[in-house]
């Protein structure tokens, strides 16, 4: 039985499902290829995904293959109850709530686990983490999983370092049709439109903080210098710091930084980015935000421990006092701020994204019992399919080597 908020939303849920599926053709390709060939039929699935309309979309595509889903969110803050009304309307166990408790949020994990799935697709690794501590009992029937997020990863290699893991998981994060243009992209325009949203303050002339340059910092840096901000970058990697200052943006370590910055987001997937010794420098005003997957990078603890007051300034933004009378402003209570104070990403970015989700869990379906209990690339046909099919509803064509040129390429 799911456990939602309230079933009566799902008129407005479903809106948002609709809006977003009208521009996600790529998924759509692949639902009418899953409709057809009911890949998952006969099989469990489990996911922990942002429960938004995108990922909604994603879901309802997985059950036309013929899975029977259980689902749950991935942070509390990040799911909308209307839309998860909308998915339990439609016949799928949801057990997803906005702004549970850590302990209700693990429950809901918990309940999407118990029915014994066989395949695991996951957002930050909390279900496969689960799975090999809580119900080890469970795992001789798992054919393996997907992992949408770099988190997620990072946890899956050190089990896999560790020789922990025990089925195989497909690290979606790392395709291209993921990382290029998910991470960049669309966390690059997310954040700002979630930021804007909840401050309505300007963008331009501002120094902006930005801390890890990955793809998703280098899609906030770049979308931080087109609204005409100063952007400073903080790294822990030499290779990528000199790639930051190449790309024209300051490089200084977080201490320099935090006296200097307006407005700060955090995108390392670390813990205790920005902490009590930033926070003393800080402006007066300076905003807080991170766009990490857990919200461990802004230590919000220590920022509640020393601020002498704390306020709802706006909604999604709570305005922390310092003793010297400065105020800072964290955004979306420092979790991941694209979704915990704006609907995420793009539609248009996320139909590559979950179509590369959904033929990967296909690959896992397909090769039950042949793949090795390691994290494993998402394979190269996957990403050019995907890659095709997005070029084709943009209204783009590429040229196509010559059996000569082939032979001269030695392919």
């Amino acid at each position: 039985m799911s456990h939602i908020r309230d079933i009566n939303l799902a008129p407005q849920g479903e809106m948002k499902i609709n809006w977003a599926s009208k521009h996600m053709p790529v998924l759509s390709s692949i639902a009418e290829d899953f409709a057809r060939e009911k890949p998952f039929a006969g099989l469990k699935m489990a996911l922990s995904i942002h429960f938004e309309a995108k990922t909604a979309y994603l879901c309802r595509v997985l059950a036309l293959g013929g899975a029977e889903l259980h689902v749950t969110g991935s942070n509390p803050l990040s799911t909308q109850d209307d839309v998860v009304a909308a998915v339990a309307a439609g016949g799928i166990e949801v057990n997803a709530i906005h702004g549970v408790s850590m302990e209700e949020y693990e429950k809901h994990l918990c309940e999407t686990l118990e029915f014994g799935p066989n395949i695991i697709i996951d957002d930050g690794g909390d279900l496969v983490n689960l799975m090999h501590t809580k119900y080890t009992g469970l795992i001789p029937q798992v054919y393996g999983g997907c992992e949408e997020t770099t988190t997620g990863i990072n946890r899956l290699r050190a089990m896999s370092r560790a020789k922990t893991l025990r089925f195989p998981m497909i690290m979606v994060n790392d395709a291209d049709c993921k990382h290029l243009f998910d991470n960049r992209y669309g966390t690059g325009q997310s954040v700002f439109d979630s930021i804007d949203a909840s401050s309505n303050l300007i963008v331009a002339g501002k120094y902006v903080v930005v801390a890890g340059y990955g793809w998703c910092g280098k899609g906030v840096a770049m979308r931080a210098k087109g609204l005409g901000a100063r952007v400073i970058v903080t790294e822990v990697d030499p290779v990528k710091a000199i790639e930051a200052n190449m790309e024209g943006f300051e490089v200084m370590p977080m201490a320099e930084a935090a006296k200097i910055g307006d407005i700060f987001v955090t995108v390392t997937g670390c813990s205790d980015v920005i902490t009590k010794e930033h926070f003393n420098v800080m402006k007066d005003g300076a905003i807080l935000s991170n766009a990490g997957h857990f919200d461990v990078e802004v230590n919000v603890k220590q920022l509640r421990e020393i601020a002498k007051e704390r306020y709802l300034a706006r909604k999604n933004i709570e305005g922390y006092v310092m003793p010297d009378g400065r105020a800072l402003y964290l955004v979306g209570e420092g979790r991941l701020v694209n979704l915990a104070a704006g609907d995420g990403h793009p539609a248009e970015i996320m139909d590559m994204s979950f179509a590369i989700q959904a033929l990967s869990a296909r690959y896992v379906a397909k090769n039950r019992g042949k793949l090795p209990a390691d994290v494993i690339s998402v394979p190269r046909e996957i990403d050019f399919e995907v890659a095709s099919k997005k070029l084709k509803s943009m209204g783009a064509s590429i040229d196509v080597l010559t059996d000569a040129q082939k032979e001269y390429l030695g392919i």
